[in-house]
């Protein structure tokens, strides 16, 4: 048996990155995959923690050669996450989180049916377009892009396992943390995990 894949996907805005913040800093037994791309580093971001962020010509060359378990293109800028990498964890049954958009959970979901994934609702478009807003880290063209795409976005939440509302960030926080820990205790986990408990109690 291999450790729990995990996607967090959501709308520009929504909170995702924080709320998988949140889960990392709580939870010390998952770990996030740091995602490929090709758009530059906003401030404050450092190469190999946010993002491995590298030129669109190597991105292509990575996907060419098979690197990506998954690929997007997001607001004109790619994005990809390392199959090797991730393999490798799952092999070693760790839990890894993926933070990445829809059109990358479709295809990871696609070869790994077993993954678990959740969407992150923001509560109104209001409340989305003040949150970007208050990053005060995109020009107003890019944000109005991105709130476009937000309805696209929005429209494949029923391709999800779990729906979260991230109205209250604590609430929010505490919902994603259950899910990561209900998916623990499946029975088919916890046989494997606890075998010889299971069969000294049989």
């Amino acid at each position: 048996m291999s450790g729990n894949l995990y996607i967090v996907s959501a709308p520009s805005g929504a909170g995702k990155t924080s709320l998988v913040a949140a889960l990392l800093e709580a939870d010390r037994g998952i770990r996030k995959s740091v995602s490929y791309t090709t758009r530059p580093p906003r401030p404050g971001e450092v190469s190999g923690i946010h993002y491995h962020f590298v030129t669109m010509d190597t991105f292509e060359k990575m996907a060419q050669a098979g690197d990506f378990l998954e690929s997007a293109l997001v607001h004109d800028n790619r994005y990809g996450t390392s199959r090797k990498w991730v393999e490798e964890q799952l092999a070693a049954d760790s839990d890894i989180v993926l933070e990445i958009d829809w059109q990358g959970a479709a295809q990871v979901r696609r070869l790994m049916p077993a993954t678990i994934s959740i969407f992150i609702l923001p509560p109104s478009f209001e409340t989305l377009l003040q949150r970007l807003n208050a990053r005060a880290q995109d020009p107003l063209e890019v944000i109005a892009r991105r709130l476009a795409n937000a309805r696209e976005e929005i429209a494949h939440v029923t391709d999800f396992d779990y729906v979260i509302i991230n109205n209250d960030f604590r609430v929010a926080a505490a919902e994603l943390q259950d899910v990561v820990r209900a998916e623990r205790l499946r029975t088919s986990r916890q046989l494997h995990r606890h075998t010889a408990l299971i069969n000294r109690l049989k």
